[in-house]
């Protein structure tokens, strides 16, 4: 393995469209969501750690994550984590971790991957990532993978590149979620691809880049003194990293950087952010419903993803297209062609209900 070769896994989302299953004490990377016997964390450390040494595999999470963590990841140590102290987006975490990874390592290329993903051809993915790491080796370029749409998703951003032979393609424009009908567009066009949030590129690249188009996020956690990777980096960030701004690395950075490069993978994504994005990688039964966890009697009923605790016993009739989860003394219904609205059903629980139902 590339002793230079680095990653950042991000697990500090809530996962709240996968409510009442994701909770914001048991996020959805931490559970084992298709039955494979390992959580989404646990597969995509293991992925990564295919092509990066296991020490060199950054742990992105909310401090209140901490012990899931090490629980779920036992083999790695303390200073491979980075304990966000409030929220901030993805900037300020990928910042922090490129000073971090710079201070170790200052020819370091590093990977930025969500640890929530579903990736169906693992080979594949791997040899993409290591296209990635070795072409961000040679040049100054903010790299992206784009995954070619099969269906105009609205849920997703979308990456247009300038069509050419080239394998890694030079981006001309992000589109954040759009409506039904320009996704439609998108698709039709043939150089749109979705934003699979999955991002490579040497810590000299993209420190650079934050210098250039966010300055006053530099002055904040690039540390003179050389606190990182030190007993006192804990305490400078505690103090300092709530100073940020709170903006995503595709709006701080990516939108206005002319060095955004976007390489095409095709590898079975879907970022499993959805009960329908789970429905489709689940098995069904003959009426295509996917039951997890529950004993069931299904009449003149088809098309349901149906999740509840293990053996309870469920009886549906009459009900087609719809999502039926139980978790705790939550129990969420609603059709699948509305899934989402359920990040606004999940606030309008914790207004009614309080902050522990979700």
């Amino acid at each position: 393995m590339n002793s230079n070769y680095y990653a950042v896994i991000m697990a500090g989302g809530v996962g709240s469209r996968l409510w009442p299953v994701s909770t914001e004490k048991y996020p959805k990377q931490f559970h084992d969501l298709l039955g494979t016997g390992e959580s989404l964390l646990q597969k995509t450390f293991k992925r990564i750690n295919q092509l990066i040494p296991s020490e060199n595999i950054l742990i992105a999470t909310n401090k209140c994550y901490e012990a899931l963590v090490l629980e779920q990841l036992p083999n790695i140590s303390t200073k491979q984590l980075l304990l966000e102290p409030v929220i901030r987006n993805t900037a300020p975490c990928i910042l922090y971790a490129a000073l971090k990874i710079k201070q170790q390592n200052e020819h370091a290329v590093m990977l930025v991957a969500p640890s929530d993903h579903w990736i169906e051809n693992e080979p594949e993915f791997i040899k993409n990532i290591d296209t990635s790491l070795n072409s961000c080796t040679q040049k100054d370029m903010l790299l992206t993978l784009g995954v070619h749409p099969n269906h105009p998703n609205t849920g997703y951003g979308y990456i247009q590149f300038e069509e050419n032979a080239a394998k890694i393609k030079k981006v001309t424009l992000f589109t954040e979620k759009p409506n039904l009908e320009k996704a439609t567009q998108f698709l039709a066009s043939g150089n749109y691809l979705w934003n699979a949030g999955i991002f490579v590129w040497s810590v000299v690249s993209i420190i650079s880049a934050f210098k250039k188009h966010l300055p006053e996020m530099v002055g904040i956690l690039d540390s003179e003194s050389q606190l990182y990777n030190t007993p006192l980096e804990e305490e400078f960030i505690n103090k300092n990293y709530k100073k940020c701004e709170n903006i995503s690395i595709d709006f701080g950075i990516l939108e206005h950087s002319q060095k955004v490069y976007v390489l095409p993978i095709n590898v079975g994504w879907d970022d499993l952010g959805t009960w329908n994005s789970l429905y489709k990688k689940l098995p069904k039964n003959n009426q295509q419903n996917s039951i997890v966890g529950a004993k069931s009697i299904c009449n003149n009923a088809s098309g349901n993803i149906v999740h509840t605790p293990h053996g309870k016993k469920v009886v549906i009739q009459g009900l087609h297209d719809f999502i039926v989860v139980e978790k705790d003394d939550v129990l969420i219904i609603c059709p699948r062609k509305d899934e989402q609205d359920i990040k606004q059903l999940r606030a309008q629980a914790k207004d009614v209900f309080g902050k522990d139902s979700v």
